[in-house]
């Protein structure tokens, strides 16, 4: 926490409840950012401290925990709320003179964009320190973008150095695809004019491991990767207790599915697209004239006398082989086979992840699991989505690449803070809760 010596004659904690500022209370007292403000003093050195660097440093976090979406908003609020001043560190004496101006945060966040580096040190001691007190942090893990659009004029708008036009920003397309009840696939497709962010997330506690801000043209994929050769740089253990890791099926990449099980032992859990280049509907597993699989991962079995397609009982993944087990349906589910007797499965059959490491993966496309771990991503899109109604990013006004990058991580050590402080104040319930003060 940025702590502050208090001037004033008393306090308002001793006078009356904090409320809803006990959730900012829990974010000021779990961020360990002594480091960063020594950096900060250090840099005024002597020089006029109207507004002292902790104070405002506390004010904006408390920007990020109220949800306020822009610095005139947070303005107005220490201007109403003195008791929301004192928390944050202002001198309670100069009343509303202690707020600061708007060019006073417009200066302090120009000087915290030279102390990136040591703001994403704080993102990194807390996911450690999740790591260590929330049981299971890392264990399953997912992976998804989120469009971030700006609100400024395009490049090519308005003149030349006007502060109000994007120059970092360029356009993002990213498609979907839903079933209608007519069993076709229909697809839409989403553009904005802006960045992109990418997270790897812990799906259990839904909160942030790494991450990257994008402009909104840059691959998913190739952040994947990024991410994870961060990870594996940085902090390998957490790659080490990592069991599962989910994605849709725009991370669909033979590349990084080997690297996740060859690399790590991870059991990578990605939706697929119909890449065959022919579009067969099956393919015929190597050794087993009769048996076929489908893009998805399905496995059947065709039947010899009556040439009817049978779904093949999933029996486990042999790690050791690197082979996935399916038994005869017939066997398995008690029911008499014309063809058993010409069939060559023998009552079970072992498929190599090798025949197509896309297709078959250590947790087999066809399981109940797969399709259980499958749904953990959307952990993702809830994280994704408290940016947006809890910490004001819906209708952000932020301008530029790293300033977005910058709030991002801020708003990030925020959110592990307040679960930390959960679960230090023995709240465990409300991790994932932004908004509830007890």
């Amino acid at each position: 926490m940025a702590s502050i010596a208090q001037k004033s004659l008393f306090c308002w904690q001793d006078i009356e409840e904090l409320g809803d500022l006990k959730r900012l209370k829990l974010v000021l007292d779990s961020i360990p950012d002594e480091g960063l403000m020594k950096l900060l003093e250090e840099r005024r050195g002597c020089g006029r401290n109207d507004y002292p660097v902790r104070a405002v440093w506390n004010s904006l976090l408390a920007m990020v925990v109220f949800g306020h979406g822009s610095i005139a908003s947070l303005r107005r609020e220490l201007r109403r709320n003195a008791q929301l001043r004192a928390v944050c560190g202002f001198d309670l004496m100069k009343g509303l003179d202690a707020v600061p101006s708007a060019a006073v945060y417009s200066r302090f966040l120009k000087v915290l964009l030279d102390y990136s580096k040591e703001v994403y040190k704080i993102f990194s001691h807390l996911t450690r320190q999740c790591a260590v007190e929330l049981e299971g942090y890392g264990e399953s893990l997912a992976i998804d973008g989120k469009a971030l659009p700006s609100y400024g004029r395009n490049k090519g708008e308005g003149r030349s150095g006007d502060r109000r036009r994007e120059e970092d920003a360029d356009w993002g397309v990213r498609e979907y695809s839903t079933k209608g009840r007519d069993g076709k696939e229909h697809k839409s497709v989403k553009k904005w004019h802006g960045f992109r962010l990418h997270t790897i997330i812990d799906t259990r506690y839904e909160l942030p491991v790494e991450f990257e801000v994008t402009r909104g043209s840059e691959s998913e994929v190739k952040y994947a990767h990024r991410l994870l050769d961060r990870v594996d740089r940085d902090w390998k253990s957490i790659l080490e207790r990592a069991k599962f890791f989910s994605a849709d099926r725009g991370y669909d990449d033979g590349k990084l599915i080997k690297r996740l099980w060859d690399d790590y032992g991870i059991k990578p859990v990605i939706g697929i697209r119909n890449c065959w280049k022919d579009r067969d509907e099956t393919k015929v597993v190597p050794g087993y004239e009769n048996v076929v699989y489908d893009y998805r991962g399905r496995v059947q079995c065709v039947c010899p006398a009556m040439g009817r397609y049978r779904d093949m009982a999933y029996g486990g993944f042999e790690k050791g082989r690197g082979t996935l087990k399916y038994r005869c349906p017939a066997r398995h589910y008690g029911y008499e086979c014309e063809g058993e007797k010409r069939c060559g499965v023998k009552g079970g059959i072992r498929i190599k992840l090798r025949v197509d490491r896309r297709v078959f993966t250590p947790l087999a496309r066809s399981s109940y699991r797969w399709k259980r771990v499958y749904k953990r991503r959307n952990a993702v899109e809830r994280l994704h989505s408290r940016l947006d109604t809890s910490f004001g990013f819906e209708n952000h006004t932020i301008r530029g690449l790293k300033k977005m990058s910058l709030l991002v991580k801020i708003s990030y050590i925020v959110m592990l803070s307040m679960a930390l402080g959960r679960k230090r104040e023995k709240q465990d319930r409300l991790i994932r809760s932004l908004v509830s003060a007890a």
